[in-house]
């Protein structure tokens, strides 16, 4: 087939708020070389630091992320995008008072094999 359609997105399950429709990638469609995903996070959300085995591109629709890329704190707003090296040192959050929504890209696609997730300390 020539294409493939998505109307069902896989929704991951959460439970810190986070919304998370995989459109393609491992858990949607089985595909490994990429995956992309629609999310919202809520204010006041934040993951533990990890150290991926992927490239990813994250893209601001609405609102405000918080990026700590290897020491350093980035944040973008609607309209930016950013580019995280597979193998940086990175901590995902949303400090800010209203929700956030984006898209995410990973090349090769997320696994949680492959996220390398450190153990969350507030």
């Amino acid at each position: 087939m020539p294409y493939i359609k998505q109307n069902n997105p896989f929704i991951v399950p959460t439970t810190d708020g986070k919304v998370i429709e995989e459109h393609y990638g491992l858990a949607s469609s089985g595909d490994n070389g990429f995956s992309i995903a629609h999310m919202v996070a809520p204010p006041g959300w934040g993951e533990p630091f990890q150290t991926p085995k992927f490239d990813e591109v994250t893209m601001i629709v609405k609102g405000q992320k918080q990026f700590e890329v290897d020491g350093v704190v980035v944040v973008l707003k609607e309209g930016e995008s950013i580019l995280i090296r597979k193998g940086t040192r990175v901590r995902y959050s949303n400090p800010f008072d209203e929700p956030c929504e984006y898209w995410s890209c990973c090349v090769p696609a997320f696994s949680i094999n492959t996220v390398h997730r450190e153990d969350f300390i507030l």
